[in-house]
């Protein structure tokens, strides 16, 4: 049965990422940092060649495709952007330390969110969306590997509800730049709503010594 590679990655760092605050819909680009600390990664890691790149539409998403894929064609898909933090965007965890509604949003479950902002529930479900529609939209264009540039926070969702094996989501974090291999076929997906977790993506470089031996 034929399958279907994914290659799903975490943007570049932004100003806020380095000063720790808490970004979701805020539209922020890479930082000098940031898009300095993918270009040596690039140095460092064999990405993968794909067929196209799916992102968030956010500045911080579209910018590390057009880093890592220079030459592919990019396309935004909506559902894929970070949760949006509300009230709580744009601010430190220091900051947010002593307020009432932090902690009670860091204590509840799945349809708590902050104030004037989005549940886990509802991120879950965009992001069922998102991997529905990426997934299809693969299989109609014949397409055997894709990347999928996103946030932290959308990556170990969708691992850790959709991914098999089943793994802690504390587990499944991933550095800037740095992501997970997925694979999936048409009978897990559509009957299961399922796809493979392969590994880590991308795959160091092997220097000169090891290519020869």
């Amino acid at each position: 049965m034929k399958g279907y590679r994914i290659s799903i990655l975490r943007h570049g760092m932004t100003e806020a990422n380095e000063k720790g605050v808490y970004i979701g819909s805020t539209d922020l680009p890479l930082s000098n940092k940031g898009a300095a600390d993918l270009a040596a990664k690039m140095d460092e890691f064999d990405y993968p060649t794909v067929h196209r790149v799916y992102t968030s539409p956010l500045k911080r998403c579209t910018e590390t495709a057009d880093i890592l894929f220079p030459y592919t064609e990019v396309v935004p898909v909506d559902d894929l952007r970070e949760l949006d933090f509300g009230d709580f965007e744009n601010k430190s965890i220091d900051e947010l330390a002593k307020r009432e509604d932090y902690n009670k949003w860091l204590r509840g479950g799945k349809d708590n969110r902050p104030p004037n902002g989005e549940s886990l529930e509802e991120m879950t479900a965009r992001c069922y969306k998102a991997l529905h529609a990426i997934i299809m939209d693969m299989m109609e264009s014949g397409l055997t590997h894709c990347a999928v540039i996103t946030h932290g926070g959308i990556i170990s969702n969708m691992l850790s509800c959709f991914g098999l094996p089943k793994y802690d989501p504390k587990t499944l974090s991933c550095d800037f730049g740095m992501g997970f291999e997925l694979m999936v076929t048409a009978q897990m997906w559509l009957n299961s709503q399922a796809f493979e977790i392969l590994g880590y993506c991308p795959y160091e470089k092997l220097d000169e010594a090891d290519d020869e031996y």
